[in-house]
Formats: C-alpha cells, sequence, structure tokens
C-alpha cells in the first residue's frame, strides 16, 4: 500500500481521487494548496503527488520545484484543467513532474500512471 498526496483546490476533485485510490489499497492525504501539500510532506512524505498546477496560495508550479529540489526522488504527477494551455504541463515536467494530465482526465488512465510511478524505484 502506497502513500498518496492529491493536492487540489477543488473539494470534488479531491473526493473523487481519494475514492479511487483508496479502493486501488492506497492510503490517501489530502492537501488544498501547495503550501499545505509542503508543508505536510515535510512532516511525512508520500510515495507520490499528485498535484493540481493551478491553486490558489502557493500554486502547483511553484511547490513542484520547491520539493524536486529539496528531495530529489519525489514523484508527481501534475494536473491543470487550463484547456488548451500546453505550458502549464510542460513547465511543470521540467521543474519535475514525472506525468502531465489535463482536467477532465480519464480516472483509468490516471489509475495507469499511478501504478507505473509507484512501480519505479
Amino acid at each position: 500500500m502506497a502513500t498518496i498526496m492529491v493536492i487540489d483546490d477543488e473539494p470534488s476533485i479531491r473526493g473523487l481521487l481519494r475514492e479511487v485510490l483508496e479502493r486501488s489499497g492506497h492510503k490517501v492525504v489530502e492537501a488544498k494548496d501547495g503550501r499545505e501539500a509542503l508543508d505536510l510532506y515535510q512532516k511525512h512524505k508520500a510515495d507520490l503527488l499528485i498535484m493540481d498546477l493551478l491553486m490558489p496560495e502557493v500554486d502547483g508550479l511553484e511547490a513542484t520545484l520547491q520539493l524536486t529540489r529539496e528531495y530529489m526522488d519525489t514523484k508527481i504527477i501534475a494536473m491543470t484543467g487550463a484547456q488548451g494551455d500546453r505550458n502549464f504541463l510542460d513547465i511543470a515536467k521540467l521543474f519535475g513532474a514525472h506525468r502531465t494530465f489535463e482536467k477532465p482526465f480519464d480516472l483509468k488512465e490516471m489509475l495507469n500512471a499511478v501504478e507505473a510511478e509507484l512501480a519505479q524505484k
């Protein structure tokens, strides 16, 4: 069982991912923005983070950059609802995200990406 942190300012997205990931046997920790995610990660490292990019306070790009600088082995899947603008997702990859998704995403594809990331050492 892996611990996965879901970071999104939309409670419905966090709830949906929590339900799907817990059904797959994972423990889920939620954060509503990048600042909360950074605080939680420093206290309890997660095996994988699923990070929204556009959030208030500390956005997902800033949090991704900070996490991958401090913890080189951090695994991050980035997602955004900024339709048609792949720049955010490209920047997230430059900052250390391993995979990216546009919202709305296919849950099966997300789950496959989660399992693939967790399988990598």
